[in-house]
């Protein structure tokens, strides 16, 4: 298994447009057939000194394989995702495991 977490800050938070405008791409790539499980979340309330919380969204998509997520990163969804919504965000941090 292959799991790839992604955390976005948005340029501007506060815009709920740019909000709504990152939402609905990150939904665009549960179509993606290489992915197995798709998960687009905001921070919980949760408040421990251990947890960060000063991201806005987060993505978490699960893969069969390494391979399988190759696949992803060229796809066409993607690709256009991040053509079309890197302009919303300031930062993105990635976290990678397998299992």
């Amino acid at each position: 298994m292959f799991v790839h977490s992604v955390y976005f800050w948005l340029q501007n938070p506060e815009n709920e447009a740019d909000r709504d405008a990152l939402n609905a791409g990150l939904q665009t790539l549960k179509t993606i057939d290489a992915v197995s499980t798709v998960y687009v979340g905001r921070p919980a309330e949760t408040r421990r000194p251990v947890i960060d919380h000063s991201y806005d969204f987060a993505l978490t998509l699960v893969f069969t394989d390494k391979a399988a997520h190759d696949v992803y990163q060229e796809h066409p969804t993607h690709l256009q995702f991040v053509a079309d919504c890197s302009h919303l965000w300031s930062r993105v941090q990635i976290y990678d495991s397998v299992e």
